[in-house]
């Protein structure tokens, strides 16, 4: 039995087609029994039967194999063991099983755990009692949790689901009733078959539940499951559900394949939700929106958030990745086209300006040496969690999103819809996605996009401008500043003065001169190298559409400084040429001084993707200079305040009549920078407010969108001398049964500037009162006096969070939220000491990657020093 110990896959002796599964949750006791009937296809000659399981006790009493072909009894299997360290069950028969199908039946139990994956728990409170849900969350591979099955994406089998269910409860699984049967206090619920489908797909859920209803233009059923008495906050989801399973049918030219949806919140949940067949479910924050009290990120959230998971419906449930090294043909796939559904359905969102937050995302954790290419090798189960990160969702989305550009809209969207027809109800790896491409397009994208998938890194595009010819050179970008390795085919667009002038070509080798006369048919340099009159700015990477950065030379830079400063340029370059800016200064590739300076060329922003990046690289910026030197900080804040000022006075307090969506995003976001840097009219406003608020929780004085800025404000004036604030916030807290608003607020605690009080909101956060999937909130935007409590707090209570975290993936965010913003060599090596007993293979990547970033934050603060009269610079800027 030994040999199958240590492998990272299954062996193939032994194929699943069908699981009959009856399953028995007890709510109460929190243990579930069960049994399954396994129609197995014996495709070699074997005396063993291996496959998953994990947690389970299985009564080997009840094992036996039944082949169908032969006259012969069942086989019952005298030798059964689980090696749990591989998470499987090897079954030893006394003689080779003869080839063809059999059954396989097994029963087992299992407890139903608090650790939000597999099948487990989750509570509620009703008429003021608490209760108990059942849930399951299968993916990666935590279906072994509930039943043991070939938990592999590429062993596709149909299921046939029962349940044994207190009777006054609801029980929902993929399928549809097909039959309830009632016995005393107890059903009996049992489903229609599935289609063929993954294991990690499976779900059910049992508890007490309302739902709103609506149906597709097909008629395709479409409900959304909530706590009772909540199901006005589910209207909106439902209506952007069947809108957006209309849009997809037609965009893959496939219907959808299911006779109804489910959309499902539960108030514990790991992830931000699952795209389980027919059943999806959610956290309460990404699925329920209320008019009154949620802000419009929040809705936006939920509309982003229901496409995603719609969009796996076909992309991964219907075609499916054959093993998890091509799981980014599944998340950045349907980060993607969740963007091209919203696009459709609230167009004054502009939301492929906001996709710019998605491709910096993936940018910044793949300027670490510590990054992973798209296609990552996965040998262990463990290590799957791990790669759910931005290189998967935001880098995949970003190279496909520089695909699309590249090959032309209609031709993309039908060689998708030829994929998705030839692998519908099988596998597919990333070279089948690139073969329907190609066949498409007549281009070679597979040759195009390995230098994209198959290393990690990007390159940054090196642009000089000398005697009329423009240069370029790539080079892989590291935040860290040293030189990488890599070359890519990279897809070069640029603008020469107007976007009118455009020009699209391949940079394929490391470097290459254009003459721009000939490339644009116009001049940019004289004798002096300075820009002439014809073409005052070159903007390379033209609407971010390349996963790639631009480093310009001086004279290139100052061209487009003016452009910014003058609007000539779209919004979207702005972000790119600010971000850009950003990274090379933190490479240490250009001076703080010279992004500060392209900084002050962004005071009359007002488009809320480009201020909101802005806000993200100030807070950014503050930090580093107050690991720099204090004075200079104090500086860099007051110059902050100046630059956003002009949007606060622009947007006031107070929404205004028929404003859009993006300007109430934008007014909590720059009232929090406001707040957050000390401003003292905006921190005694927000105070006011904040007092109207406690006064009466209807006021309109303080809406939902400006809540956030409101209580970082009362957060900054906070100390432990006096917590009346903080006591207040922790009330609304309690009061609230809305989980947006408690994440709202839990953001916004440890933002205080006394240590003492960010050690106690730590503690809160590892209380009763803060659900489990809540917690990293609390982590989120600790201030930076209160970075060195917040890492003796984490070394202090390691165990306790290792013991209640350490099953799943929210583990690793506990370690990059303390770990990243620190700024010293001495506090990495610290770091490194703590962890080198205590770290597991699925947080080994985070905690590499934090480790890098603090060097890197090191490295940068010590290039700052170095940096001469930067404060009489900062001050020059702020008083223009």
């Amino acid at each position: 039995m030994d040999q199958f110990k240590g492998q990272p896959r299954l062996p193939k002796f032994a194929v699943p087609k069908r699981y009959d599964l009856h399953l028995n949750p007890d709510l109460i006791a929190c243990t579930f029994a069960g049994n399954v009937s396994i129609d197995l296809d014996i495709v070699a000659d074997t005396r063993f039967i291996v496959l998953n399981a994990a947690d389970l006790s299985v009564n080997d009493a009840s094992v036996s194999f039944t082949p169908r072909s032969s006259s012969k009894q069942a086989v019952a299997a005298p030798k059964v063991a689980l090696f749990e360290e591989d998470e499987i069950m090897v079954l030893e028969f006394a003689e080779i099983l003869p080839h063809g199908v059999g059954v396989l039946e097994l029963a087992f139990n299992g407890v139903l755990n608090d650790k939000m994956k597999g099948f487990y728990r989750s509570s509620y409170e009703h008429n003021g009692e608490k209760k108990n849900m059942a849930v399951t969350q299968f993916e990666p591979a935590d279906a072994r949790r509930c039943f043991p099955c070939w938990d592999e994406p590429a062993c596709k089998a149909t299921f046939k689901i029962t349940l044994e269910v207190p009777a006054d409860l609801v029980a929902l699984s993929n399928m549809p009733v097909v039959e309830e049967k009632l016995n005393g206090s107890l059903k009996t619920v049992s489903y229609q078959e599935s289609p063929i489908m993954s294991t990690y797909l499976v779900a059910i859920v049992v508890g007490l539940f309302d739902y709103v209803e609506d149906h597709t233009s097909d008629g395709v059923k479409v409900r959304v499951y909530c706590q009772v008495g909540k199901t006005d906050q589910g209207k909106f989801a439902l209506h952007v559900g069947a809108k957006t399973l209309d849009l997809f049918k037609e965009y893959f030219a496939v219907p959808y394949p299911l006779p109804k949806m489910d959309m499902i919140a539960i108030p514990d949940f790991a992830a931000g939700a699952m795209e389980n067949y027919g059943l999806v479910t959610y956290r309460e924050t990404a699925l329920l929106y209320d008019e009154q009290h949620s802000a419009a990120s929040n809705k936006q959230r939920v509309a982003t958030v229901v496409a995603h998971e719609l969009a796996h419906q076909w992309f991964g449930n219907l075609v499916t990745m054959e093993w998890w090294t091509h799981l980014w043909l599944n998340e950045g796939f349907a980060t993607w086209v969740s963007y091209l559904a919203t696009d459709s359905l609230f167009p004054e969102w502009k939301i492929w300006t906001q996709f710019l937050d998605e491709s910096t995302e993936g940018l910044r954790l793949d300027g670490l040496e510590e990054s992973h290419p798209i296609e990552v090798e996965v040998n262990h189960a463990a290590e799957i969690d791990e790669i759910f990160d931005a290189i998967s969702y935001r880098k995949g989305a970003s190279v496909i999103r520089m695909l699309q550009s590249y090959l032309g809209a209609e031709v993309f969207q039908k060689s998708l819809a030829t994929y998705i027809k030839n692998h519908a109800y099988s596998n597919a790896k990333t070279e089948d996605l690139w073969a329907a491409l190609e066949g498409g397009s007549g281009e070679p994208v597979n040759k195009l996009m390995s230098s994209w998938t198959k290393q990690k890194g990007y390159p940054v595009v090196s642009a000089k401008s000398k005697d009329g010819k423009l240069e370029l050179e790539q080079s892989r970008f590291l935040s860290s500043g040293s030189p990488g390795e890599g070359q890519w085919i990279v897809p070069v667009t640029l603008c020469c003065g107007s976007y009118d002038m455009r020009k699209n070509f391949l940079l394929e080798s490391k470097s290459g001169a254009y003459d721009l006369k000939e490339l644009l048919g116009c001049s940019i340099a004289d004798g002096s190298g300075k820009i002439n009159a014809t073409c005052s700015w070159i903007k390379i990477n033209v609407d971010q559409a390349g996963f790639y950065r631009v480093k310009y030379d001086d004279s290139l830079a100052a061209g487009l400084r003016s452009a910014t400063e003058s609007k000539s340029l779209t919004s979207i370059d702005r972000y790119g040429i600010l971000d850009d800016s950003f990274a090379l200064s933190m490479a240490r590739q250009q001076s703080l001084a010279s992004l500060l300076t392209l900084i002050s060329a962004y005071k009359e922003e007002l488009d809320y993707t480009v201020l909101s990046n802005l806000i993200a690289i100030s807070y950014k910026v503050v930090k580093i200079g107050a690991d720099a030197n204090q004075e200079l900080m104090s500086g860099i804040k007051h110059f902050f305040i100046g630059v956003f000022q002009f949007a606060a006075g622009k947007l006031g307090w107070d929404s205004k009549q028929g404003e859009s969506h993006l300007d109430a995003m934008l007014r909590g976001e720059v009232l929090t920078a406001l707040a957050v840097f000390g401003h003292d009219e905006t921190l005694k406003e927000a105070v006011r407010r904040f007092d109207a608020f406690l006064a009466d929780r209807n006021t309109s004085l303080l809406p939902p969108d400006i809540r956030r800025a409101a209580y970082v404000a009362v957060m900054q004036r906070a100390n432990k001398s006096d917590k009346s604030g903080y006591e207040s916030l922790l009330r609304v807290f309690r009061e609230t049964d809305l989980s947006q608003e408690k994440t709202r607020i839990l953001g916004s605690l440890a933002s205080c500037p006394d240590p003492v009080i960010v050690e106690d909101v730590l503690n809160f956060v590892l209380s009763d009162e803060v659900r489990n999937q809540d917690a990293l909130y609390g982590l989120s935007g600790i201030s930076w006096e209160g970075r060195e409590v917040a890492w003796k707090w984490l070394q202090e209570k390691w165990e306790y969070i290792g013991n209640t975290w350490g099953s799943g993936f929210l583990i690793t965010r506990f370690i990059s939220a303390v770990v990243s913003p620190f700024a010293s060599f001495e506090k990495a090596k610290e770091v490194e000491e703590f962890f080198a007993t205590r770290s597991k293979p699925s947080m080994a990547r985070t905690l590499k990657q934090s480790i890098e970033r603090v060097h890197i934050n090191a490295n940068w603060v010590e290039s700052i020093r170095k940096e001469d009269n930067l404060t009489q610079l900062v001050a020059q800027l702020s008083s223009n």
